[in-house]
Formats: C-alpha cells, sequence, structure tokens
C-alpha cells in the first residue's frame, strides 16, 4: 500500500508543485491550505506523513501539532517554514514533530527524510508484531497447559521475571526454553529492551569470545573494524545463552568472570565496559555430569543457576497434547490462511500414544506438515510421517475402533489423575466433566489409583 502524505501550506503554487513531485514517486497525496482544513484531513485521510508549515494565517502549525496527535497519534509530522530558528525547531519538536526542513529545500533531502521516517516506521511495526507474536505465545502458556507441572513452571516464571536474577532452563530439546526464556524477559521491568539469543553451539571458541564482548580493530586476523558483542547489543535488556553446555572451559572462566564482575574487554581491548544485561542460560544436558567430568565448570554452574526452571518433556505431559494441538492449528490457519477445526480421533490417540523425542517442538513441525497435505477441515493419518504411519497400521490391526476410543480415555483420564496427584474432583473439573462421570469411566475403564489392591 502506498505510504499517505499530507501537505498543509498556505502558499498554494508550492503546496501542489510538492505534492505533484511526491505522486511521481508513487505517494499518495492530499493537500489543504489552511490549518483546520489540514485538521479535518488528517483526522479522515489519515496520512501516514504530514508536511506542515508552521507560519500561516489562520493558526501556527506548531500550536496545530497538538490536534494532529489527537486526532492521528500514528502520523509523523515534519515540520516546514521559511523563518526558521533554533528556538523554533526545538518548541517542534517539543510538541512531537519528528523533523524540520527550512524552505526552499531541494526535493532529495525531502524525499530522505520521508525515506528514513518509512523505515523507522517499518522496523517499529515488525517489533510490535514480534512482540505481538512473541506475547501471544506467553500468553497462550496458561491456557495451553492442563498438567499440574506446567502451572508450576508458569508461575515460576511469573514470580522470576521481575527481579534481575540469573536463571538456568533445563530440559530436553524442543522442550521451549528459548519461549520461557522470551516469557521471562516479556514478563520483566525491562521488557522493552533489546532480548539477545546465541547458541553457544554455533560457534569456534575464539569466534564465540568475539561475539559474546566484540572485538578491536587489529585483535586477529580478519579483525578489520571495531565490533559490538552481543553483550553489548543486549544493553540492559537479556541476553539467552542457548545449549552453554557447549561453551568451551576456557570461555566458561572468561564468562564467571564477567557475571561476578558485572565487567567485561572487548577481545584485544583494554576498555572496561560495564555489563548490565540480565543473563539466562539453558542447556539439554546434564551440568552436574559434565562437572564431574571436567567439562564444565562448578563455580560457573552455581552462578548461573541461581533460578533453575526445569521443563518437562512432552511424553510427561500428555495431557496438553491436545490444548497444544489446538494452539498450533490456530496458530497455522491463521499463518497459512487454512480452515482445519481439528484431528481425527485415529491421530489423537497415535499423538497420545507416541513418545515424542522431539518433544513440542516435533509436535509443531508435524502439525504444520499434516496441514500442507491433508484436505478438509481434519487433520488425518494421511499427512502424518512415515514413521507415525506405521505405528497407526500397527495400532489398527489390533484394535477395532471402539477399543482405540476406550484406550485413549484411558490414557487420557489417567495423565490428568496423575498431574492433580489423583484428586478426582480437581481431574473432572479439568476434564470439564461431573466427578459422578468421572468415577463411571474409571469404573468402565478399569483405572484404579496409586496404591490399589489388585
Amino acid at each position: 500500500m502506498s505510504v499517505k502524505i499530507l501537505i498543509i501550506d498556505d502558499e498554494e503554487l508550492f503546496r501542489e508543485d510538492l505534492a505533484m513531485l511526491l505522486r511521481e514517486k508513487d505517494y499518495y497525496c492530499k493537500t489543504a491550505a489552511n490549518a483546520e482544513e489540514g485538521l479535518k484531513l488528517a483526522a479522515d485521510f489519515m496520512p501516514d506523513i504530514i508536511l506542515s508549515d508552521i507560519v500561516m494565517p489562520d493558526r501556527s502549525g506548531i500550536d496545530l501539532l497538538d490536534d494532529l496527535a489527537r486526532v492521528n497519534p500514528d502520523a509523523s509530522v515534519i515540520m516546514m517554514t521559511a523563518f526558521g530558528t533554533l528556538e523554533t525547531a526545538i518548541q517542534a519538536f517539543r510538541k512531537g514533530a519528528v523533523d524540520y526542513i527550512l524552505k526552499p529545500f531541494v526535493i532529495e533531502d525531502v524525499l530522505n527524510k520521508i525515506n528514513r521516517i518509512r523505515e523507522y516506521k517499518k522496523l517499529i511495526s515488525e517489533i510490535r508484531y514480534l512482540r505481538r507474536e512473541i506475547t501471544e505465545d506467553i500468553n497462550s502458556l496458561p491456557l495451553e497447559s492442563k498438567s499440574e507441572v506446567m502451572q508450576n513452571i508458569i508461575e515460576l516464571i511469573k514470580k522470576v521475571a521481575p527481579k534481575n536474577s540469573t536463571v538456568l532452563i533445563t530440559g530436553e530439546s524442543g522442550t521451549g526454553k528459548e519461549l520461557v526464556a522470551k516469557a521471562i524477559h516479556e514478563f520483566s521491568k525491562k521488557k522493552d529492551e533489546p532480548f539477545v539469543a546465541i547458541n553457544c553451539s554455533g560457534f569456534q571458541e575464539s569466534l564465540l569470545e568475539s561475539e559474546l564482548f566484540g572485538h578491536v580493530k587489529g585483535a586477529f586476523t580478519g579483525a578489520v573494524k571495531d565490533k559490538e558483542g552481543f553483550f553489548e547489543t543486549a544493553g540492559e535488556g537479556t541476553i539467552f545463552l542457548d545449549e552453554i553446555s557447549e561453551m568451551p572451559v576456557s570461555l566458561q572462566s572468561k564468562l564467571l568472570r564477567v557475571l561476578e564482575q558485572k565487567e567485561f574487554y572487548q577481545v584485544g581491548g583494554t576498555k572496561v565496559i560495564p555489563m548490565k544485561a540480565r543473563v539466562i542460560a539453558a542447556t539439554n544436558r546434564n551440568l552436574k555430569t559434565l562437572i564431574k567430568e571436567g567439562q564444565f565448570r562448578e563455580d560457573l554452574f552455581y552462578r548461573i543457576a541461581v533460578f533453575e526452571i526445569e521443563l518437562p518433556p512432552l511424553r510427561k505431559r500428555l495431557s496438553d497434547i491436545p490444548f497444544l494441538v489446538d494452539f498450533f492449528i490456530h496458530k497455522f490457519n491463521s499463518e497459512m490462511k487454512c480452515h482445519y477445526r481439528g484431528i481425527s480421533k485415529e491421530v489423537l490417540q497415535l499423538f497420545m500414544s507416541y513418545d515424542w523425542p522431539g518433544n513440542i517442538r516435533e509436535l509443531r513441525n508435524v502439525i504444520e506438515r499434516a496441514m500442507i497435505l491433508c484436505d478438509g477441515t481434519t487433520i488425518t493419518s494421511d499427512g502424518l510421517p512415515a514413521q507415525m504411519k506405521s505405528l497407526t497400521i500397527q495400532s489398527n490391526q489390533s484394535q477395532n475402533l471402539k477399543e482405540a476410543v476406550q484406550a485413549f480415555e484411558g490414557s487420557f483420564i489417567k495423565q490428568v489423575l496423575n498431574d492433580c496427584n489423583w484428586n478426582k474432583e480437581e481431574a473432572a473439573r479439568r476434564l470439564n466433566i461431573n466427578p459422578s462421570t468421572l468415577y463411571r469411566k474409571m469404573a468402565e475403564l478399569n483405572i484404579e489409583g496409586p496404591g490399589t489392591p489388585k
């Protein structure tokens, strides 16, 4: 869509000539001869950028700024005048103008200013979109989880987020460690600051040190100019060190010093740089085992594990699968313009019996793939990977549909009961059925509580 520009100026020749030049550059322009007309167009036309003269017969462009902000707060205003002073420019900026042009001007200068505003607006739009995506994923966590263990993790996230403590997130690959790190950042007081993620397994040792702390020109072969590191880029925000277990031991000692001293040096540099960012680390390996093997520093472990959050594998939170499936279907419906409503009973039974070695990431990929391959509004086994289809065939050979549904019901109810520590009233509430129905189902499906004599 073309950028909309409104020109407010009482000089007709200047106003219309400028509009013509901007239209030639594919901008959608409208013009106003005075402040009153300009204010009305700002509300009706809703321009992206407003070029307003300062000196006009009916009203000053400076005075108009407050009303423009009221009727169209997203518009960027550039002030124009042939009688500019430093005091006038300062007044315009204080009132909300984003730029200031002296007449007569060169059209290329105006186009450059407009392009800069467009790039800035695009960047802000992308940031808002990414933040909305992250927030939607974060806000979905309580809604898309029925397991007690995940509800407890959500409470831990909310408690630690406002603090500035270092956090260690552990769990198998694909369990959502980076999403939890983003949730901590988003719920923190510094959510408007950068969130910078780096995978420690993706770099050689010398390069990883440079990426983390930056380097000065000439520090090593190929360092042709100064480079800012991730710790500096993160500012007062959050730096997420994923797969910290893969960090070389020699670099671990440098990281430990940074965490303890709250300062660092660039590679080859002598200037002390304060470290203001919060550090969140994650790993899918057992750090205590690595400590015994001499592959991870014990002192660094205790420094990063101030507050530890352990994410369970998907196979230990099976009761969340139906809700995660609904969440991903809704997400991909929006992204891929599909209209899926759910999955078949056959697929749901398979999902509940599958081991999910890739955890939530694997479930997400399976859902996205199936939505590409299947037709209609229901995901069927036709869209599943080959290894899952073979399990489906085995399942179908051993059970008829009624037996398959009963097996799924039994597995699902047992999982919810386990999540509730076999509190049947709580389990009935989570299952959205009456307690009497739950007792009947348990009897029909021969579900016995832990420790029940046989």
